[in-house]
C-alpha cells in the first residue's frame, strides 16, 4: 500500500480525486493508482493489491526485489475486467500471494494501445487467443513469458483458479528462473522479429484486393440476418462503408445488398438501444438480439458513417434516422460541458449486465397505461416470458411499415404512438442508476465522432451536429496539444497527457476534413494539413507503413506497426485515407503518393486478412479513383451555392471533395491553390468540378452541375 510520504500527498489533494469511481466501502486504503486519471485505474485505487501504474518506477522496483511482473490490462467498460476485480483483485487472500510473488502493474488499453497491442500479440501466440482482462507475466526487462486472459477465483471446468497460477508462477521463478527468462527472450524475438521482417510489397496498386475482398465476404455471409460468420457477431460498420464502394466500383450489387441487410437487422435487434438510441458492443448470439449491452464511442461512429453510406445509396430515411438517432445519443450522453466526447458506457449497472436496457410488460404498463403499453409490448418483443434472462431486451422482428400491416393501420400513426411511448420510456429510465460512462477524452475515437457528426450535418441537416463537432474539435486542438504542438491522446477533468498515436494524429484528420466540408471554416482544413506534416515527421518511414508510436514516445520491447483493422480501424488505414483527402483537397501530389506507398507496402497485409483490412481498402479504392473536387465560388452561406453543395450530396460520391472560396476571402487559398483564380461568374455563385487533371466549363445553375456531376 502507500507508504507516508504518498499518504501526505494524498491528504492534500483529496479534493482533485474522483471519488465517484471508487467503492463506497473503500475506507482510507488506497493503493498507488489514486493519484491516476484514467477511470479504469481509479476503479481499482481501493484493492489490496498493490497496483502500480505503468512506468519504469514498477520495472526498477521488479529488478530490484527480483520479481516478475503481471500486468494487468483493461479498460473501465469491461463487464469481465469487472468481474475478475470483483472475484479475486478485492480478495485479499489473492492480494497477498500477488503482493508477496509479483510486482502487479495496471494498464488502461484505451489510453496505452501500444502496450495492450504488444501483449495482446504476445498472449495470441502464446494461448492462440486473446481478450481482455489480459493478464501477462513479465520480466523486469519488460519480455512477456507467460499470458492469460480472465482467470477465475476458483478453479472453473479446465480453468485453473488465480491462486493455483500465481503460486505455479512464482515457484518456477524461484526454482527454474533461467527458463522463464529464456521464454521471454525468445517471445520477445518472435514479436521483434513479426515487426522488422520484410513484407512482400505489391510492384502496383490493382483492383484484386477488392474482388478478393468481396469474395470472401459474399461466402461467410449469412443470408438470413445478415452480417458475417457465426456468434458472436460484431458490427464492423467499415466493412459495410467498404461493400458500398465495391458495389459502386464493380456495379456489384450483392455487396449492396449485403451491406443493407446487415445495417437493417443491427438496426432492428438487440444491437441498437431502442429507447436512448445508440449501438451497443457486439450481438452474443447470431441474430443480432442479444447484445454485450457496453457502448463505445468509435462504434457509434463507425455505425454512423455506414448508415450515411447506405443513406446515400439508397435515399432510404431508415438509414437517415439511424444516423441521426446515433448521433442524438453520442450529443445527449456522450458529451461533456468542456466540448468533448465520452469514451463510452459500462455494459453493467450495480454489479449486473444490462439492467439499465431491459423492461418488463408490468414496468412497461406502469409508465405507458395499458392499451399504448400492449402496442409498444407486441411491437417491441416485451413478453411476460422474457427474451433476457426473465426480462426483455426491447427489439424489433419486423420494421415500422410491416407493423403497421399487422396491426392494419396506418405507417404515420403506428409510428407516433411507438415515439411517444418510447420517450416516455426514456424519460421513466432516466431514474434508474446509469452505467458507469468513461469520461476520458480520447483525440482518436473524438476525431472518429467528429467526423460522423460532421458528415451527419453535412447529409440530412440539423445544427445541433455541426456545432458538436466544432465544439469538439476546438477542445481537442486548444486543451489535447502541449507547448511544442504535440498532440495528446487523452484529457480528463483538466489534464492531458500521453503523447498522441498515429491512430490518434489520423482520425483527427480525417474529422477535420469532414469538419471542414460541413461547414467550410478554412481554419479546419489548414489544421489537418498541418497535422498531416507533423504525422509524416513523427511516424512516417521509408518503406511505407507507419510506425503506431511517434519517434518522441516510449518504446516497449518493439515499434509495432498496425495494419489490420479490429472493432477499431487501424492508424495506417485511416493514415491512408487521411493523406488521399489531404492531397485532393491541397492539389499537392506528395500527399497522394505518401498514402500510396503505404498501400502498396500493405499488400501483405490485403493479401492474408482481406476482410481485416476495411479501411484499408476503401483507401485503396480511393487511390485507384480519379479524384472529383468540387470548387464553389459564392459569398458564404449564398442559397444558390447552398443548393449546389446539397445537390453534390443527392449520391453516393465517396471521392468527391467540396471546397467552398469566398470572394476577398485569402485563407482558403492559402491553405490550398486549388480555388485560386475560381470566381463567380456575372455575379452569380458558380460551381467548377474537376476530374484528375481536366476541370469543366463552370456552372452556374444547380441543373448543370447535376449534368457535370452525372456525365
Amino acid at each position: 500500500m502507500t507508504n507516508s510520504q504518498d499518504r501526505e500527498n494524498l491528504v492534500s489533494r483529496l479534493s482533485e480525486i474522483d471519488t465517484s469511481l471508487l467503492p463506497p466501502d473503500g475506507g482510507d486504503r488506497y493503493n498507488r493508482l489514486i493519484f491516476e486519471s484514467s477511470p479504469y485505474l481509479l476503479q481499482h485505487a481501493t484493492n489490496p493489491v498493490d497496483w502500480h501504474p505503468w512506468g519504469q518506477q514498477a520495472f526498477d522496483l521488479a529488478r530490484e526485489q527480483n520479481k516478475p511482473v503481471l500486468v494487468s490490462i483493461g479498460y473501465s467498460t469491461c463487464h469481465w475486467c469487472h468481474v475478475m476485480e470483483q472475484e479475486s483483485f478485492e480478495d485479499r487472500e489473492v492480494a497477498e500471494v500477488l503482493n508477496k510473488l509479483f510486482i502487479p502493474i495496471k494498464v488502461d488499453r484505451e489510453e496505452r494501445p501500444d502496450i495492450d497491442n504488444l501483449y495482446m500479440t504476445a498472449c495470441q501466440l502464446v494461448t492462440g487467443g486473446g481478450g481482455w482482462p489480459l493478464n501477462v507475466f513479465l520480466t523486469p526487462d519488460k519480455a512477456p513469458f507467460y499470458a492469460a486472459t480472465y482467470m477465475p477465483r476458483r478453479p472453473r471446468g479446465q480453468m485453473p483458479g488465480i491462486i493455483a497460477i500465481l503460486t505455479k508462477i512464482g515457484a518456477m521463478w524461484q526454482s527454474d528462473r533461467d527458463q522463464l527468462l529464456q521464454t521471454g527472450r525468445e517471445i520477445g524475438e518472435t514479436l521483434i522479429r513479426l515487426e522488422s521482417s520484410a513484407a512482400p510489397v505489391a510492384s502496383s496498386l490493382t483492383e484484386a484486393p477488392l474482388t478478393e475482398a468481396f469474395e470472401r465476404f459474399k461466402a461467410n455471409f449469412d443470408h438470413e440476418r445478415g452480417g458475417f460468420g457465426k456468434a458472436p457477431k460484431f458490427p464492423m460498420p467499415h466493412n459495410l462503408s467498404l461493400l458500398f464502394h465495391i458495389a459502386q466500383r464493380f456495379g456489384q450489387e450483392t455487396a449492396e445488398a449485403m451491406a443493407i441487410k446487415t445495417l437493417q437487422h443491427i438496426r432492428l435487434g438487440g444491437m441498437y438501444d431502442h429507447i436512448g438510441f445508440g449501438m451497443h458492443r457486439y450481438s452474443v448470439d447470431a441474430f443480432w438480439r442479444v447484445p454485450h449491452f457496453e457502448k463505445m464511442l468509435y462504434d457509434q461512429a463507425l455505425v454512423t458513417l455506414a448508415a450515411l453510406d447506405a443513406y446515400q445509396v439508397t435515399h432510404d430515411t431508415f438509414f437517415e434516422s439511424l444516423a441521426d438517432q446515433t448521433m442524438s445519443y453520442v450529443l445527449r450522453d456522450l458529451s461533456l460541458p468542456e466540448g468533448g466526447f465520452c469514451s463510452g458506457e459500462d455494459a453493467d449497472t450495480e454489479g449486473a449486465e444490462g439492467t439499465f436496457y431491459l423492461w418488463t410488460p408490468q414496468q412497461v404498463e406502469e409508465v405507458l397505461g395499458h392499451q399504448q403499453a400492449t402496442i409498444f409490448c407486441t411491437c417491441y418483443e416485451i413478453s411476460e416470458a422474457g427474451n433476457f434472462e426473465g426480462s426483455n431486451i426491447p427489439r424489433l422482428e419486423m420494421d415500422l411499415k410491416e407493423w403497421a400491416q399487422w396491426f392494419g393501420t396506418d405507417t404515420d400513426e403506428l409510428g407516433a404512438v411507438l415515439e411517444d411511448g418510447r420517450r416516455k420510456l426514456l424519460q421513466a429510465r432516466k431514474l434508474r442508476v446509469r452505467p458507469h460512462r468513461d469520461d476520458k477524452v480520447l483525440v482518436a475515437w473524438n476525431g472518429l465522432a467528429i467526423a460522423a457528426m460532421a458528415r451527419t450535418a453535412r447529409l440530412i441537416g440539423h445544427p445541433e451536429y455541426l456545432e458538436g463537432a466544432t465544439r469538439a474539435a476546438d477542445f481537442i486542438l486548444s486543451n489535447m496539444r502541449n507547448e511544442e504542438g504535440r498532440l495528446l491522446r487523452r484529457w480528463r477533468r483538466g489534464q492531458a497527457g500521453i503523447p498522441a498515436f498515429l491512430e490518434d494524429y489520423a482520425a483527427l484528420i480525417l474529422g477535420l476534413i469532414e469538419l471542414y466540408q460541413a461547414g467550410f471554416n478554412a481554419r479546419y482544413l489548414a489544421e489537418a494539413v498541418q497535422l498531416g506534416r507533423d504525422m509524416q515527421e513523427r511516424f512516417g518511414t521509408p518503406d511505407g507503413v507507419y510506425y503506431d508510436t511517434g519517434t518522441d514516445a516510449e518504446e516497449v520491447l518493439v515499434r509495432k506497426r498496425t495494419l489490420h483493422d479490429g472493432a477499431m480501424i487501424s492508424g495506417n488505414s485511416m493514415a491512408a485515407m487521411a493523406l488521399l483527402r489531404l492531397g485532393s483537397l491541397t492539389g499537392e501530389p506528395a500527399l497522394e503518393e505518401h498514402a500510396e506507398k503505404i498501400l502498396l507496402a500493405s499488400s501483405k497485409q490485403w493479401t492474408d486478412a482481406p476482410t481485416a483490412s476495411g479501411q484499408l481498402l476503401m483507401a485503396l479504392d480511393l487511390a485507384l479513383s480519379q479524384r472529383e473536387v468540387l470548387v464553389i465560388a459564392a459569398p458564404k452561406d449564398d442559397p444558390e451555392g447552398t443548393r449546389m453543395v446539397k445537390a453534390a450530396h443527392t449520391g453516393f460520391r465517396p471521392n468527391l471533395i467540396i471546397l467552398w472560396h469566398t470572394p476577398d476571402d485569402n485563407a482558403l487559398s492559402e491553405v490550398t491553390p486549388l480555388v485560386r483564380g475560381k470566381t463567380m461568374q456575372n455575379g452569380k455563385a458558380t460551381a467548377y468540378l474537376c476530374r484528375g487533371q481536366t476541370c469543366m466549363a463552370p456552372a452556374t445553375t444547380v441543373d448543370q452541375l447535376l449534368e457535370r456531376l452525372n456525365s
